[in-house]
């Protein structure tokens, strides 16, 4: 019997899964919450974008889960022996750059900088460097136009180079004693391996690809010249950047004996190149060409694959499209929703209808269930932590329409569910604008999981049935499996994916009166959507709630009143 461990790095805590190489049965797991700030995110109330992390809680987390979820494994099979684990896997947040010194060390572990947050690693939601994004995008489209061809057309403040952009202008002297900056998909195998250089640091294609404009059609990196015009003080980082970056069946060093100690394993296991856990998720959940993969939690990332050998089109507001950064030999596409469960939460602990049992999640969404699409008379924008995919704006906002002296909390619980629905919608059609076929989807995550209400009403949106990964730790499943690609017992990870991904039997089939009811209510968020989110809009809004009204009258006389 031989297992892997994957490691799946989130934004509230780190989850580690070990795995039966065979065939992808999870003995255990464990779950190690970040004890810094609010649910593991230091956060500054004079500043709504500001988002950071304490890195010393990655390195506790990396103890007390894999530590945790082995002794557990041993409790769950008395003739499982730590001995038999061949390789681990790591997935993280991203973009979650962190500066780091000469010798790897996080600038925030220094004392000088332990009360300021710029030196901690800033989160993929920090979205501070709003202005540095805009300035980047901008400059690009002037003089280097091809590094927006791969990343959507905009540059987004959630990603590497805004972050640090920004760290120049507020905290120079973080950014001047930093001797480069990593993504924690990087740091955390330096880490176990116990490298000691930034230099030697196998760099994920992953992160480089989608969020700092890697590709190897121009040499890599944005070049020094294009980054030292946005300030001459990067040409320090860009001497710091590799030429070279490594998928996830790379192996991006072995375990040391060190750590090998600390946590009750073998020394010189391979430990896989990091990448996201969106893309790892992807990976766990089984995707193949033609399959859209939905990571589903607080925010929502959609994956694709396209082999490399075939002709493909740059897609406009998208998050990138990569070589490698997915499956090795297939382009990785990247879209997503800057908030979807965020939404949800947001209404129950902020506005908080009804108090905390008629306002709770579970309550809501039994009643939401009772309404039928388009009763509520409301239509809603799912930007409350701004746009990622197909605008690129994180100054975005959310919206709601409709509302009358009658209106619920379950009909607003509901329409919020719907609005990120119709932006999954969004997502799909413009990969089938590009000639990208999506024939199957598979969703995965938190909410896949734990809400069947969200996942049938996204199936009556998208018109398509919706499939679930059988994993409910899909992310730290992908990890585990380059992990096991890494440790030679695969050669390749389709292969591994053969053997170790499956679906579960439920599946959610749209209904077909509700789809059509859907259909119309779109036109109405699409209306919306372009009024407020593109300059080209030239049409009225005028129409929008009488439309929502004749709607919800036309429903409740025909399917409300019936049942």
């Amino acid at each position: 019997m031989e297992y892997v461990i994957g490691i799946d790095y989130g934004t509230n805590s780190v989850r580690s899964v070990v795995v039966d190489v065979e065939n992808g049965a999870e003995l255990a797991s464990a779950v190690f919450q970040y004890p810094s700030g609010q649910d593991g995110i230091i956060l500054d109330e004079a500043d709504h974008n500001l988002a950071r992390q304490n890195p010393q809680d990655y390195v506790e987390g990396l103890k007390s889960s894999i530590t945790d979820a082995i002794a557990r494994a041993k409790s769950a099979n008395p003739e499982f022996d730590s001995a038999n684990i061949i390789g681990i896997g790591i997935d993280t947040t991203g973009s979650t750059p962190i500066p780091v010194d000469k010798r790897l060390q996080p600038l925030c572990f220094n004392e000088r900088f332990k009360d300021n947050p710029a030196a901690y690693a800033w989160l993929w939601k920090d979205h501070t460097a709003y202005k540095e994004a805009e300035r980047i995008t901008e400059l690009a489209k002037k003089i280097r136009p091809t590094y927006l061809t791969k990343c959507g057309g905009a540059y987004s403040s959630e990603w590497f180079f805004s972050k640090i952009l920004h760290c120049l202008n507020v905290a120079p002297q973080v950014y001047e004693l930093a001797y480069t900056w990593l993504e924690h998909c990087d740091l955390m195998p330096a880490i176990l391996a116990e490298i000691t250089s930034p230099d030697q640091i196998k760099r994920s294609r992953c992160a480089a690809g989608h969020k700092a404009m890697f590709n190897n059609s121009w040499g890599g990196y944005p070049d020094e010249e294009f980054l030292t015009t946005l300030n001459p003080k990067l040409k320090k980082l860009s001497q710091t950047l590799p030429k070279q970056t490594y998928t996830i069946d790379n192996i991006a060093g072995t375990l040391s004996t060190n750590w090998a100690k600390i946590l009750g394993l073998k020394p010189g296991i391979p430990i896989a190149v990091g990448a996201f856990d969106a893309h790892l998720g992807a990976v766990g959940a089984g995707i193949k060409e033609n399959v859209l993969v939905k990571i589903i939690g607080t925010s929502t990332c959609d994956m694709v694959v396209y082999r490399n050998t075939q002709s493909l089109k740059d897609i406009p507001g998208i998050c990138g499209i990569v070589d490698g950064s997915i499956l090795p030999g297939y382009f990785g596409l990247e879209a997503g929703q800057s908030a979807v469960g965020d939404i949800f939460n947001w209404f129950v602990n902020y506005i908080q209808p009804g108090g905390k049992e008629l306002g709770s999640h579970e309550s809501l969404t039994e009643r939401a269930k009772l309404l039928i699409p388009g009763q509520s008379g409301l239509i809603g924008l799912d930007w409350n932590n701004g746009n990622r995919t197909i605008l690129v704006d994180q100054r975005l906002t959310g919206l709601l329409i409709g509302q009358t002296l009658h209106t619920r909390p379950e009909e607003i619980y509901r329409t919020l569910i719907e609005a990120t629905a119709f932006g999954a919608l969004t997502i799909i059609n413009r990969f089938e604008e590009y000639d990208v076929r999506i024939d199957s989807i598979i969703a995965c995550g938190g909410i896949a999981e734990k809400n069947p209400l969200v996942m049938q009403i996204y199936a009556d949106v998208l018109g398509r049935e919706i499939k679930l990964s059988a994993s409910e730790q899909t992310c730290a499943l992908g990890s585990a499996i380059s992990g096991a690609v890494v440790a030679g017992r695969y050669e390749t990870v389709e292969q591994t994916q053969s053997a170790m991904t499956k679906l579960k039997s439920l599946s959610f089939k749209p209904s077909t009166e509700h789809h059509q009811i859907y259909i119309e209510l779109y036109k109405l968020y699409r209306q919306l959507h372009d009024a407020f989110g593109t300059k080209e809009y030239s049409g009225s809004l005028f129409d929008v709630m009488k439309k929502l009204l004749e709607i919800k009258e036309r429903v409740v006389r025909e399917y409300v009143k019936e049942t």
